[in-house]
């Protein structure tokens, strides 16, 4: 016969036993009867009113707290079985309520760590959500931070431009005469391809047109004008340089673009007839 304990806080403490010939059973501890030759009388109930241990609920060390707990637990075992076997009443009514103590510790015990399970998990939860939402607030800054970039960067190149279309009127109008003027302009040709460099550093350029198609994108079609020798929608002529800052246009550039060849009509055979006079 298997016998296995059975501890419930609401009542006294049993036994419960089942047998391969019949169903489970369960019966009070001190109605049961063990058959036998009992275990010597443990030194726990050598005296019918000497008190039991109780477990510590501060350990230092847990494994050693477990194992001193299974201990006691198995003495008290043996020393229930032994006063049920020897009818003492006392022991075994201080037997049981001190097994319905330690039931009540238990469920305490499994009612914390239940709750500082539930505590540590919803814990985790909001530590996710906040690492999630940290995260994304991060990306939203850097992304704005580097479109104010952009667009603080677009506005001051955008500002510049008029001084590189000074340079490039004063490049076309100075009439270099003596040598005075020579030296004047070579001093600020150095000043402008500076500039120029600087720019390019910044990732300034400009856009290309003649010879190129155009693209609406990129370019303003001022005029369209015939040609014999470029095709249709190939730009002939830049007025207007234009640049863009990477991939964002500065300025379209102000250009006219081919319409090809003319093609001359086929007069009718009417207009071939001319009027007799």
């Amino acid at each position: 016969m298997a016998i296995s304990f059975v501890i419930d806080p609401s009542i006294a403490p049993c036994f419960s036993f089942s047998s391969p010939s019949s169903s489970p059973r369960t019966q009070p501890l001190r109605n049961l009867r063990f058959h036998g030759r009992p275990s010597p009388i443990s030194p726990l109930i050598s005296k019918p009113n000497r008190r039991f241990p109780i477990f510590s609920a501060h350990q230092t060390n847990s494994e050693e707290a477990n194992s001193k707990q299974q201990a006691d637990v198995k003495t008290l075992i043996r020393s229930y079985k032994q006063a049920l076997f020897n009818g003492d009443e006392t022991s075994v009514a201080e037997i049981e309520t001190m097994f319905c103590k330690i039931e009540k510790e238990k469920n305490k015990m499994d009612q914390k760590v239940l709750s500082l399970s539930m505590k540590i998990a919803s814990e985790k939860e909001t530590k996710i959500r906040l690492q999630a939402d940290f995260d994304n607030t991060r990306k939203k800054l850097d992304k704005d931070r580097l479109s104010t970039e952009s667009n603080a960067k677009v506005q001051i190149m955008k500002s510049l431009l008029p001084i590189i279309d000074s340079f490039e009127r004063a490049k076309l109008q100075v009439r270099v005469d003596t040598e005075k003027e020579k030296k004047i302009d070579t001093s600020y040709q150095g000043i402008y391809r500076q500039f120029v460099e600087v720019l390019r550093h910044l990732r300034v350029s400009a856009v290309a047109t003649v010879g190129k198609p155009f693209d609406p994108l990129l370019h303003e079609a001022i005029s369209r004008e015939e040609s014999e020798v470029v095709k249709a929608g190939i730009i002939t002529e830049e007025l207007n340089r234009g640049f863009v800052l990477g991939d964002r246009v500065l300025r379209p550039a102000k250009v006219k673009v081919s319409l090809g060849p003319v093609k001359k009509k086929t007069p009718s055979p009417a207009e071939e007839i001319t009027p007799s006079a």
